[in-house]
């Protein structure tokens, strides 16, 4: 059975642990492209990630657009909503 994470600052993210998720905090661009590479390499079938921390790590993102798995869906963070997460999902559709 696939996985779920959620990737981002800890504040946008903590709620989603008590959904049963995977929750990865992440500081840094750095910590975040290593950590999306890890869950994709894993059994994670689907990865949340906020869209601030999103915008840093696009080019490691398109290495996995054109895969069907892991699914790497954009989600608003604690800082508001770029419109990011909803284009991707129009875009992929």
């Amino acid at each position: 059975m696939y996985k779920i994470a959620v990737i981002g600052d800890y504040d946008s993210i903590y709620g989603f642990a008590t959904l049963g998720l995977s929750i990865c905090p992440v500081k840094t661009t750095e910590e975040a492209r290593d950590k999306l590479r890890q869950l994709a390499g894993g059994k994670y079938g689907i990865i949340y990630i906020t869209e601030a921390v999103a915008a840093g790590i696009k080019d490691v993102i398109a290495e996995y657009q054109e895969q069907t798995m892991p699914a790497i869906i954009q989600i608003p963070g604690v800082s508001g909503n770029t419109g990011a997460g909803v284009e991707g999902v129009k875009k992929t559709v």
